[in-house]
């Protein structure tokens, strides 16, 4: 009669020994968590989906090679649907889970422009490789935001440097009628301030044309290309508007070669079974396409080989799922280098992060050590300046895919770096933030 309590009791033992134990196991375990801001559902998602995927994969593959030097990659995805509403609730749901957020990337300028105040309150880095707030690239204003490698200012001039080159140089720029059309909305508009500075400096005619929510509709913007003819139609679209642009493009008659675009306009959805899409041209601030570079192969060998893999393993490679792995990519390096001075093997706690991605040194002995190399360029951020060098390379689509249509694009920081240092230096003195001094460079 006394065996049943005793059992009773050992099994209360256990179950009490588990509980109190639990937390401190919790609190061994390496885990260094990276919340994803994604948009897998709506009129956006044929972009969203692959750039999401390329995110995870690589979150995976760094959990396949031992994690961060032995801390393990852990992740929580948050549907935004594109919208910044949604986005800003994400965030908040997700900024304090796991320990805490080690940085947010938006994967939207509107979602990035309503957390540049927010995330710096909480002492959260912001990362937007390609995109973005502009001039966010100045950390002396902005030392919690990290455009890494590019913004959508460095795309537009990039973008307006490609255009020249098909017609004999800058100078020869001058009485030429360029058209931007945009999606009306931050992204979109991010273009118009160096596209008119361009436009002083050069002596062409900028027409603008925005197109609303989500793009369908553009048959009154083609009516007014038809009617001006412009000699390049300069494309800032983003998911549908984008194959929409070229089929209209194609029923007005404009040459699809002189359509030219920019990386949010240059993916395989955009193009693949479109007609007309054949000769259009984007240009991708980097990456770029990279189906034959070793990363995406070891990707479909590591993941899609054992059933690993986020998504359809025909998209590995493609330049939305390249887009999601570099920025997964830089978010761990930035772990990485922060370990070097904080203590190898250890989590880092967002502060210790946000240190990492100011000093991040990419050379190209490190790209080819990643399976980049062809993909992109060397970067290196410092404590003035959180972009970097700005590269992008145009991609011709020939029907079947994007082949290259220009060497590496530099953005001109002669052009830029005024542009950007008067933006940040005004956002600075209406929000009232002190400009850092070389002391607060060095913590």
């Amino acid at each position: 009669m006394k065996i049943r309590p005793l059992i009773r009791s050992a099994a209360l033992a256990a179950v009490m020994s588990s509980v109190l134990a639990a937390p401190s196991a919790f609190a061994q375990a390496k885990e260094q968590f990276f919340p994803l801001l994604t948009f897998r559902t709506g009129a956006y998602s044929p972009s969203g989906t692959p750039w999401a995927n390329g995110f995870v994969d690589y979150f995976k593959l760094v959990n396949e090679n031992g994690g961060i030097n032995g801390v393990k990659v852990i992740w929580e995805e948050c549907e935004t649907g594109y919208a910044t509403d949604r986005g800003v609730e994400c965030y908040e749901r997700l900024k304090g889970k796991h320990g805490g957020a080690t940085v947010f990337q938006t994967m939207s300028t509107g979602i990035t422009f309503a957390l540049t105040e927010k995330a710096p309150q909480d002492g959260i880095p912001i990362l937007t490789p390609g995109y973005g707030l502009s001039e966010s690239a100045d950390g002396t204003v902005f030392k919690w935001s990290f455009p890494i490698a590019g913004t959508h200012w460095g795309s537009a001039d990039t973008q307006l440097q490609y255009v020249a080159s098909r017609v004999g140089g800058l100078d020869k720029l001058k009485g030429k009628k360029i058209t931007l059309l945009y999606h009306d909305s931050p992204y979109g508009k991010e273009a118009i301030a160096v596209l008119t500075k361009r436009a002083e400096l050069h002596g062409f005619d900028l027409t603008l044309i925005p197109v609303p929510h989500p793009g369908v509709e553009q048959k009154s913007a083609w009516l007014r290309i038809r009617q001006t003819r412009p000699d390049f139609v300069l494309l800032w679209g983003w998911g549908v508007m984008n194959s929409t642009a070229i089929k209209e493009a194609q029923a007005t008659d404009f040459p699809r070669t002189k359509l030219i675009g920019v990386w949010p306009s240059g993916s395989e959805s955009d193009v693949k079974g479109v007609d007309g899409a054949t000769g259009y041209t984007a240009v991708l601030i980097q990456p770029g396409p990279g189906a034959d570079s070793k990363i995406a192969k070891k990707v479909l060998s590591t993941l899609h080989a054992n059933g690993k893999g986020s998504g359809p393993k025909e998209e590995v490679g493609e330049a939305l799922y390249m887009r999601g792995l570099m920025n997964a990519m830089f978010a761990v390096e930035g772990v990485r280098k922060a370990q070097e001075r904080f203590g190898k093997g250890k989590v880092m706690t967002a502060a210790q992060a946000r240190w990492g991605y100011e000093n991040l040194d990419f050379d190209q002995k490190k790209i080819e050590a990643a399976g980049l190399e062809d993909v992109i360029s060397p970067f290196a951020t410092t404590c003035t300046d959180h972009m970097g060098p700005s590269f992008a390379r145009a991609y011709k689509w020939d029907g079947k895919e994007w082949k290259h249509d220009s060497g590496w694009l530099k953005a001109d920081m002669s052009i830029l770096q005024p542009m950007i240092k008067a933006a940040a230096s005004k956002y600075a003195a209406e929000k009232k933030i002190p400009v850092r001094g070389a002391d607060d460079c060095k913590s």
